[in-house]
């Protein structure tokens, strides 16, 4: 199967051949040909498998570029996730040639001046439920021109309080509008929400591996006070291109950012980080290859897709099997190789068996020694 089979104009085929994406991944041929007949569906596929390109494809070619009104709404738990998914619609409209039109709709900046753009008419709205409502309320956004409203992380978006503002996105939309949402995961509640606002939404969904065969899972036993100093020294000694920590609390994540700053390490603390200028800057940086290390939480990493992380680091190790294979894959994407390591106490080693076990994988003891990552073959 190809691009051009799926029945992608050859300007969209071209700027994915620009991107270096030729081939459609398995949850983009599911979907493409079922979101391009303008049906409602559900999106249902493992991290880094390839999601938002697999809406956003049939959109650009459903898409009436001569009409200059909003067409289209994305709505995102994160502003991280939405700045990413903008950025992508943005790459798309230039590679192709396609005058597709997109604003960023997120809170923490100005309204006016997202006000004003909105008077430019883009075709596509991206941005955090809150501010897409409140704009709508105002009648800024108008909801009576939308064809088709995506809510990407569903399985949070509809979990939570924001669950309240994407059914107010939706009543503002004509009734004939197309509904697409997008998840990761399956939780049972926002799977009852879903089947209510969309009760003949087709199910798209793939086999694939739920790990990524390309990641090799690592594990080093230490004591708890030990863990920013092991995390630095594992660091040097695999010199990662890309590294993302996960830590679950803002002390963890600011003594591991002063060591590996005091330590010449380039870091950036998206955990820590609460103003929206700080979140971006860290994420842009890290982007770049300005900074080697990102310092983040589940929250504030999810559903973002980095090119090029080549590890993960699990200072704080989730409990959830579910949890450990969103995090690790955020590395070994696209056909890339990826390395996870979780830094466990000796009590939190029984999370290898249950990681193990429930996911099918094989996680391998390592230890440093004389500056190197071994397997750690002792007793």
């Amino acid at each position: 199967m190809t691009f051009s089979e799926l029945g992608l104009p050859d300007s969209l085929v071209a700027a994915l051949a620009k991107q270096k994406i030729t081939e459609p991944m398995a949850i983009q041929a599911a979907a493409v040909p079922v979101l391009q007949a303008g049906k409602d569906a559900y999106i249902h596929s493992e991290t880094g498998t390839g999601k938002t390109l697999a809406y956003l494809l049939p959109l650009f070619c459903r898409m009436d570029m001569k009409q200059p009104i909003t067409q289209v709404i994305i709505v995102a738990p994160t502003h991280e996730l939405a700045i990413q998914i903008q950025r992508q619609c943005a790459d798309l409209a230039q590679h192709s040639g396609m005058p597709v039109r997109t604003l960023l709709l997120i809170g923490g900046t100005s309204m006016a001046r997202q006000i004003e753009k909105l008077k430019k008419k883009p075709h596509i709205a991206v941005g955090s439920p809150g501010r897409i409502r409140e704009l709508i309320a105002m009648g800024k956004l108008k909801g009576q021109t939308i064809k088709t409203i995506v809510v990407d992380e569903a399985d949070r978006l509809l979990g939570d309080e924001s669950a309240e503002f994407i059914h107010d996105i939706i009543l503002a939309a004509p009734r004939d509008r197309q509904l697409i949402f997008v998840s990761a995961t399956e939780q049972s509640r926002s799977g009852v929400e879903i089947e209510k606002l969309a009760p003949n939404l087709v199910m798209l969904q793939t086999g694939a591996q739920p790990v990524n065969e390309n990641i090799e899972h690592l594990y080093l036993v230490c004591e708890e006070r030990d863990k920013p100093d092991i995390l630095r020294k594992l660091i040097h000694a695999m010199n990662p291109e890309k590294a993302i920590v996960f830590v679950h609390r803002n002390e963890t994540a600011e003594t591991i950012a002063s060591k590996l700053d005091f330590h010449h390490v380039p870091v950036a603390d998206l955990h820590g980080a609460y103003e929206k200028m700080d979140r971006k800057k860290a994420m842009d940086d890290f982007r770049a290859g300005r900074v080697q290390v990102l310092i983040a939480s589940d929250i504030a990493a999810r559903g973002l897709d980095i090119p090029g992380v080549t590890h993960i680091f699990n200072v704080d190790a989730p409990s959830v099997s579910k949890d450990y294979l969103h995090r690790v894959g955020r590395t070994g994407r696209a056909g890339a190789k990826g390395v996870a390591v979780s830094l466990l106490t000796e009590a939190e080693t029984r999370l290898v068996r249950r990681y193990s076990e429930d996911l099918g994988i094989k996680v391998i003891r390592v230890r440093l020694r004389e500056g190197k990552v071994v397997e750690d073959t002792r007793e």
